[in-house]
């Protein structure tokens, strides 16, 4: 019971509800384990604070430096650089919603756990699938999901050390797989969606939601909400000073993200007014700016996180991406802090099944290509907190390798709690539906 009272408590002071079926939000987190440790990011860092967590004490004197907060396996993925004005497409980072000024073993320590529930998430849609070609793919073991969390921490201190031996720096980034990697096909399919590649005008992010006749957002009632006209006056003045061209539409994107599904969310269709041009047209998101998830419970790791919300993930995102988003700002509106940024092009995610199952993943080492891939592209993003010198690469090479076992023991024992939340808080929610049907 003591457990229950305080996840209720964390969902009344996050959401503002304790665990509710009438949230859209927790409706996706009871959904897995996954999706449960994907809307809860404070939570975890809750659970450092109240040392229900115990990470290995050595790395907390490790330098601070701009971390995603919210790391796990689902938030990287392939973007086109600069957002949508880019040619070049890399895996990296691609969710900045949590960036702060913290430890990096934060982020490392949330990857961990995320590879095993991503594991049990992917064997779930497999078990609920209907196609049976799917059914029929061989899943990755348990076995191999130890070996990734352990090939995660050696990319990521690897790849501090090709640093320090200048093999690499802060304009390294990940942009070729061969035709033997588990990202080879995605990463073929991120390419086609830049502009001018061959699938641009239908499956780029432009492609999917504009319609490219009448220069409008598609009617989507699942994904967009037409605006009143004042709201649209009033967005079009506060925000057209941001944009690199006309507005030629917005709309209120809805249903978007787990930790972030309750949050204000425009889409603004950019470009110019005659004649359109698809190459020069993209959507920008201004988006409602919560507080990180790890800044309630340590207010003071870094006096650097007393920027305002918004102000502060333009920092961040702006040090970690190699090349950051031209459209990449914050404004005030209505008294709330708004996050703009442009949406890429050629954005690929990644989901569990991705990685986890078919013969490339469980039989030929995919889940392990996947998980180095990922502690590569951190260690470059967590390494661009500093550009003026290597002393967080030097630190993490003297001291992560001796402290791996140990995290990943801290992690695997956190998933069980994962596993324990998610189960409460289903049970609540469903408590919560039944009195609601009486």
């Amino acid at each position: 019971m003591e457990r229950q009272e305080t996840l209720v408590q964390y969902f009344t002071d996050h959401d503002g509800s304790a665990p509710s079926p009438e949230l859209a939000k927790h409706q996706k987190m009871v959904n897995s384990p996954f999706q449960f440790l994907r809307g809860s990011a404070p939570l975890m860092y809750r659970d450092i604070a109240s040392q229900v967590i115990q990470l290995p004490e050595a790395l907390s004197n490790l330098p601070l430096t701009t971390i995603m907060g919210d790391c796990h396996t689902s938030n990287f993925g392939f973007l086109s650089e600069e957002g949508s004005h880019g040619e070049t497409v890399v895996f990296s980072p691609n969710d900045f919603d949590d960036a702060c000024f913290g430890h990096a073993s934060w982020d490392l320590f949330r990857f961990l756990v995320s590879l095993p529930l991503a594991h049990a998430e992917a064997a779930q849609i497999q078990a609920e699938s209907e196609c049976e070609k799917f059914k029929a793919k061989p899943l990755a073991d348990e076995q191999l999901v130890h070996s990734a969390q352990q090939a995660f921490l050696t990319a990521y201190i690897e790849t501090c050390e090709r640093s320090l031996q200048q093999k690499n720096n802060s304009q390294t980034a990940l942009t070729e797989f061969s035709k033997g990697h588990i990202l080879y096909k995605r990463w073929q399919k991120a390419l086609t969606r830049v502009v001018g590649g061959e699938a641009f005008m239908t499956k780029s992010t432009l492609a999917k939601e504009v319609d490219l006749v009448q220069w409008r957002f598609k009617q989507n009632p699942e994904k967009f909400i037409p605006l009143p006209d004042d709201i649209y006056e009033s967005l079009y003045m506060q925000f057209r000073p941001f944009m690199d061209d006309e507005i030629l539409d917005i709309v209120m994107r809805h249903n978007a993200g787990t930790g972030s599904n309750n949050l204000g969310r425009y889409y603004v269709l950019v470009g110019p007014s005659q004649p359109h041009d698809a190459a020069k047209t993209h959507i920008v998101e201004i988006k409602q700016q919560r507080e990180a998830a790890p800044i309630k419970y340590f207010p003071k790791v870094s006096v650097n996180n007393r920027l305002s919300a918004a102000h502060l993930t333009v920092n961040c995102q702006r040090k970690m991406q190699r090349r950051p988003d031209l459209i990449l700002d914050d404004a005030i509106w209505q008294d709330k802090h708004w996050l703009l940024r442009s949406r890429h092009h050629a954005r690929v995610g990644i989901d569990s099944e991705h990685f986890m199952l078919g013969k490339r993943a469980a039989e030929k080492g995919g889940v392990i290509q996947y998980a180095l891939s990922c502690g590569e592209a951190l260690a470059l993003a967590h390494m661009r907190g500093d550009r003026r010198s290597v002393d967080f690469q030097s630190a993490i090479v003297e001291c992560l390798p001796k402290q791996t076992q140990s995290l990943i023991k801290a992690a695997n024992g956190y998933v069980q709690q994962v596993r324990e939340d998610w189960l409460i808080t289903k049970n609540l929610v469903e408590q919560a539906l039944s009195k609601k049907l009486q």
